[in-house]
């Protein structure tokens, strides 16, 4: 058994906090959101995540788990800190540090044992070495540390499983006696390891990201080609991905990626890139494809209804994917506002996401159901995947709108049956 401080209870040091005391540690959580704290303390989830209501719960009622605002309280006794704060994009697109600035200032002054700190936020290449200059100058007595570079690799919607069962862990430190103790620490993981020094593990997640944000725009660019020489964008994915060099993973045509992690990395990516004198050509074209995809969809609903103006638009889904309510550079955002701007009526529903969406979409209508939202509306819009879309009852859809149009910006319904049932339909790339 470990004692472990993590610093941050958002998406990335909760599922952390949770899944390591799962494994038999002493996890002590530290956020200085009081009111964050407490309602953790009583077990209402900051989040939704599937499955993390229930793991943090059972920790937290077999004393596994503990929550607090007191650094000094967080670190008593502790072996590791692991940093999990927020590193949002700061208005150049450069990665803003000030949480990690805070989080490791903070332990600096508070530590009273050797201690390692590990840098599980996504953050620049030399963060390590920045974090391990303010420790330095910020601790208060002669105590040993060691800067070490964990990033994460969680995806929203499964990120429990995604800690349980890594493809691999990443240890970046430049003293391997800290980097053998991380890595002894993710053990249980039964996953491969790579140890290598702090700027490589950091650099290791940016290119995994912008890897793949890369691989959804191009297929998002084929699926535009596809439309124009009659080739199914979703059977072209499926055989490109039975080549082991290429995979079927993140080669599906949509609306675009979203979310936390995509959008800020491969914009601070290519800050990086270019404060060092590149041009980071790839990256650049990579986001505006991405973002051309909002503005095409709406184009595409307009061409299907013939204009926008006075028309009820309704939006199926409104977080940036399905099993999370995170709405951060969600399509739906754009989308809506793109619709409201060209005089469009717009109606939002989601299963898990209306109270985190609806102070950000002020100017769309609400509903808590997809079929009272659904009627009287001129089109529908596939925003987010949904299990929960791919089972509604198309007859009754099809009955309550003013007609029967459905912009699929997701694939997941087929076209010959939206066809035979009298929907006028269009998807992505088919």
């Amino acid at each position: 058994m470990k004692q472990i401080c993590v610093v941050g209870v958002g998406y990335v040091g909760l599922v952390t906090a949770a899944c390591f005391a799962d494994l038999g540690n002493r996890v002590t959580a530290l956020d200085v959101n009081e009111q964050r704290v407490e309602n953790l303390k009583k077990g209402i989830m900051p989040i939704y995540e599937p499955g993390l209501d229930e793991l943090v719960k059972r920790n937290f009622n077999a004393g596994r788990i503990t929550f607090t605002t007191s650094y000094k309280e967080a670190l008593k006794d502790v072996e590791y800190a692991f940093i999990a704060v927020g590193t949002p994009s700061g208005v150049d697109g450069s990665a803003d540090l000030q949480y990690v600035a805070a989080a490791a200032k903070s332990i600096a002054e508070n530590m009273t044992a050797p201690l390692i700190i590990i840098n599980k936020s996504t953050v620049p290449i030399g963060t390590g070495d920045w974090v391990a200059d303010i420790v330095k100058g910020a601790k208060k007595s002669e105590v040993d540390f060691s800067v070490v570079s964990c990033p994460e690799f969680l995806r929203e919607g499964s990120a429990i499983a995604d800690f349980t069962n890594p493809h691999r862990t990443v240890i970046g430190s430049m003293n391997r006696e800290a980097a053998n103790k991380v890595a002894h620490l993710h053990l249980p993981l039964r996953a491969p390891i790579v140890i290598t020094d702090l700027r490589t593990a950091e650099m290791i997640k940016y290119a995994s990201n912008a890897f793949l944000a890369t691989k959804i725009s191009f297929i998002n660019e084929l699926a535009d080609l596809c439309e124009l020489v009659g080739a199914d964008v979703k059977e072209v994915a499926a055989g490109m991905g039975y080549d082991a060099r290429i995979g079927r993973h993140f080669l599906d045509a949509g609306l675009g990626w979203g979310g936390s992690c995509f959008p800020k990395d491969v914009e601070a990516l290519a800050f990086m890139a270019k404060e060092k004198g590149l041009n980071p050509r790839i990256l650049n074209d990579v986001m505006e494809v991405n973002y051309d995809r909002r503005k095409t969809a709406v184009k595409h609903v307009e061409e299907m209804i013939g204009g926008l103006k006075g028309k009820t638009i309704g939006l199926l889904g409104l977080a940036f994917k399905p099993n999370t309510d995170d709405m951060r550079d969600a399509p739906s955002i754009d989308i809506a506002e793109e619709l409201n701007k060209q005089g469009a009526k717009v109606r939002g529903y989601d299963p898990v996401a209306m109270e985190v969406a609806s102070p950000l979409l002020p100017a769309v209508e609400m509903f808590t159901e997809p079929y009272e939202m659904a009627k009287g509306c001129d089109a529908l819009m596939v925003i987010t995947e949904w299990n929960e879309f791919k089972q509604l009852d198309l007859a009754k859809v099809k009955g309550l709108l003013n007609a029967p149009v459905i912009y699929d910006g997701r694939n997941i319904y087929d076209p010959s049956v939206m066809k035979e049932m009298g929907f006028k339909y269009r998807s992505i790339g088919r």
